[in-house]
């Protein structure tokens, strides 16, 4: 009865502080969207009437995907048995992987999500090959991205189809790499496990979870918006004048230091408007597989050798791929 108590108030309370968290997340983009501008002409500041614009447009539009896409995680992660994924995938570790990356497409996760989802599925003996291909899939190709990167390129099926292919297949490319050069003495799990998302299961575990998750990622969006506007206004256009292999590597880089939630961060490619198609998906690619976010997580959860390792194959990988995909699709 106590327990039952206890698992009650603390619901609740996880409740409470989702929605005045969520309230204070869409106050902040409601007062910076309507003071924003009056700041600005106060200031006598194109430059910075412009930053509030590029700032407001990526947030305000980002919000409503990041909140659907957290909604979802967080339902799957509390009403979801993990048995599904081993009565599903098949034994052979090479056959696995294609099976686990496409599941990211209706088992959608956020990036800080799919980090102790592979570990746990690893635990239950599913081979990590395929939960490493899970791990990257499921916040890059779910069917909540697709749609927030379809609104963000508006008339440009190409950009959505390019990211889907090119996620996927970083996803099962690395997969198999780990089938073929992995070994298990990189993976050494932390001794102490106190990710935010291991809530077990319910409806506690559901709020829980969505409140983790809505802020989390909701201050990377903010941030990721504000450095974006920055990058837009600040830096001259002459210097966006790169070659194509240059601009890419450049957003890959930026996609890594932005930590921007894969929900939201289509918005923020589209705004790089000075930097070619190809160049934005690799940003869109990178960003939900490799990040500072993740390679902390990677490294306090299985570890700092094989954090490294990965990450900097992830990293070369999804560069590849979004730059095949895009000379053949953009």
């Amino acid at each position: 009865m106590a327990n039952q108590r206890t698992m009650v108030l603390g619901g609740l309370r996880a409740l409470v502080y989702t929605v005045v968290g969520g309230a204070a997340l869409l106050a902040v983009a409601t007062v910076a969207s309507v003071l924003g501008p009056v700041l600005a002409l106060d200031l006598y500041t194109p430059a910075v009437a412009a930053w509030w614009t590029v700032f407001t447009a990526i947030a305000v539009q980002g919000v409503p995907f990041l909140l659907l896409g957290t909604v979802v995680s967080a339902a799957i992660g509390a009403f979801v048995p993990e048995r599904v994924f081993t009565r599903l995938l098949p034994r052979n570790p090479a056959l696995a992987v294609p099976v686990a990356g496409a599941a990211g497409v209706v088992l959608p996760g956020c990036e800080c999500a799919s980090v102790p989802v592979a570990d746990s599925l690893m635990r239950r003996g599913v081979a990590p090959a395929a939960a490493l291909a899970f791990l990257l899939s499921a916040p890059a190709i779910n069917p909540v991205v697709l749609v927030s990167t379809s609104v963000a390129f508006p008339g440009q099926p190409g950009m959505v189809l390019g990211r889907f292919v090119a996620s996927l297949a970083t996803a099962v490319v690395m997969g198999w790499l780990w089938v073929r050069f992995g070994r298990e003495e990189w993976l050494r799990p932390a001794k102490r496990r106190g990710h935010d998302h291991d809530h077990g299961s319910g409806a506690g575990a559901f709020v829980a979870g969505l409140q983790h998750d809505f802020l989390h990622a909701g201050g990377f969006l903010v941030v990721g918006a504000a450095a974006a506007a920055t990058f837009d206004i600040v830096v001259p256009p002459a210097l966006l004048d790169v070659p194509g292999w240059a601009a890419v590597l450049l957003l890959a880089l930026l996609a890594v230091l932005l930590c921007v939630c894969s929900e939201a961060d289509a918005f923020v490619a589209a705004s790089l408007t000075g930097f070619s198609p190809t160049a934005r998906l690799a940003f869109m690619v990178v960003g939900p597989m490799v990040d500072l976010k993740l390679i902390a997580l990677q490294a306090g959860t299985f570890g700092r050798a094989f954090a490294i390792r990965f990450s900097a194959a992830t990293w070369v990988v999804a560069v590849t791929s979004s730059a095949l995909v895009g000379w053949w699709l953009l």
